[in-house]
C-alpha cells in the first residue's frame, strides 16, 4: 500500500511542472526504495498532460534501464505511466506513445511490460482506437498473468462508458477464455461493467471544454486503480477491490443537454460530426465534418463536436459540451429556416 502514499504527495503537484524540487531533494535522502518511487511518481504527475518531449525521454531512460533481481522495479512501471500521462494531452504525442509502447512491450522488463497496457488505457480512455483495442486483445492472452489482467483491465478503461460492440464481442469470448480463472474473469466482469457504464452515457476521460482542459479530479481518480493494477494480485484480487470505486471520480456524462436561462430544459437543433483543427485557418472555416442534426439531449462521441443548426438560440459559452445555458436571438426571424 505505500505506492498510495507516494500517489498522494505526487497528486499535490499535478500539472504543477517544475514546482517540487525541494521535495525531490528530500526524498533524495530516504534510502528506502519508496523514495525513489515517489520520486518518478512525482516527476510524471508533475508533467501530467504537458506533452513535455523533455520528461518523456526520461521516462524512456528509466524504462531502458536492466535491474537486478533484487532491485526495486516499481520505479520502472511509473516511469511507463508516465510516457502515457506526459503525452495524453495532445494527439500526436498520444500516437507516438502508442508506437513507443509497441516497443517496450518488445524488449522491456516484466515490470515494464505490465504497466505498458495500464498506460495504453489511459491516453485512450473512453476512445476505443480500434488499433489499441487489438493490441489489448493480443496482450490479453499473455503468459504472463500480470499482463493479462491489466490488458483486460485497460480494455474496460478504453472502451468505458461508449457500449463499443466490438469490444463487447472481444470481452465476452474473453469471460469464456478465461472461465476456469477466477482471477481474470473477476477483471473481465469489471471490464465489461465499465464497458456499458451508464448504459453508454458516460466517459472517463480526464479531458473536457473540447479537449482543451484537464480535470485534475478526474485525473486523480483515473490513477488511483490504475496504480493499484500495477499489483493487482496483491490488491485489486484480494481483499482491496474497492479501489475501484475511485474510478467515479473520473465518471462524467458526454451529453449535451441545452437549457434556458431560467434553466429550463430547451430542445434545440444541434449538428454532430468529427471535430476538425481550423486553428489558424483564414475565414470562417468548418469546425466540424460529416455531421447529422439531432434535437439536444445528444451524445457526443471522444472525437465529436457540436454546433446549433440554426441562429434560433445564441449559446452562453463557446463550447457545446455538457450543460449549455441558451438565449433566443432577438434577431432571428422564423422563414429563415424554411428558405
Amino acid at each position: 500500500y505505500a505506492r498510495f502514499m507516494a500517489l498522494g504527495l505526487s497528486l499535490l503537484f499535478l500539472g504543477t511542472q517544475d514546482t517540487y524540487d525541494t521535495i525531490r531533494e528530500t526524498l533524495k535522502a530516504v534510502t528506502h526504495p519508496i523514495g525513489k518511487q515517489a520520486s518518478v511518481l512525482m516527476q510524471v504527475c508533475a508533467y501530467a498532460g504537458t506533452g513535455n518531449v523533455l520528461e518523456v525521454q526520461k521516462m524512456l531512460h528509466l524504462c531502458a534501464e536492466h535491474l537486478g533481481e533484487k532491485e526495486d522495479q516499481l520505479p520502472q512501471a511509473f516511469a511507463v505511466l508516465g510516457v502515457g500521462l506526459i503525452s495524453m494531452g495532445e494527439g500526436i504525442g498520444s500516437e507516438m506513445s502508442l508506437r513507443t509502447f509497441d516497443h517496450l512491450m518488445q524488449y522491456g522488463e516484466p515490470y515494464v511490460r505490465r504497466a505498458v497496457p495500464l498506460a495504453m488505457a489511459l491516453v485512450c480512455a473512453s476512445n476505443p482506437v480500434v488499433g489499441v483495442l487489438d493490441t489489448l486483445n493480443k496482450f490479453s492472452h499473455d503468459n504472463d498473468k500480470s499482463v493479462a489482467s491489466s490488458a483486460i483491465f485497460a480494455m474496460g478503461v478504453v472502451g468505458a462508458g461508449t457500449n463499443n460492440a466490438r469490444l463487447a464481442q472481444l470481452l465476452r469470448q474473453l469471460a469464456t477464455y478465461y472461465h476456469k480463472d477466477a482471477d481474470l474473469l473477476f477483471v473481465v466482469r469489471i471490464a465489461q461493467g465499465l464497458l456499458h457504464m451508464g448504459k453508454g452515457t458516460m466517459t472517463v476521460n480526464p479531458y473536457h471544454h473540447d479537449r482543451s482542459l484537464l480535470s485534475h479530479t478526474a485525473l486523480a481518480g483515473l490513477l488511483v486503480p490504475i496504480i493499484a493494477m500495477t499489483n493487482a494480485e496483491k490488491l485489486i484480487m484480494t481483499d482491496s477491490h474497492f479501489l475501484m470505486y475511485f474510478l467515479a471520480r473520473a465518471m462524467y456524462p458526454r451529453f449535451l443537454i441545452t437549457f434556458n436561462e431560467q434553466l429550463e430544459n430547451v430542445s434545440a437543433s444541434a449538428r454532430v460530426g468529427q471535430a476538425v483543427d481550423a486553428v489558424g485557418q483564414v475565414g470562417r472555416p468548418k469546425n466540424i465534418t460529416g455531421f447529422q442534426t439531432h434535437e439536444t439531449p445528444v451524445l457526443l462521441a471522444h472525437s465529436e463536436r457540436a454546433e446549433l443548426a440554426t441562429d434560433k438560440y445564441i449559446p452562453l459559452t463557446n463550447v457545446l459540451e455538457g450543460f449549455v445555458i441558451l438565449t433566443k436571438n432577438p434577431d432571428y426571424q422564423e422563414d429563415e429556416e424554411s428558405v
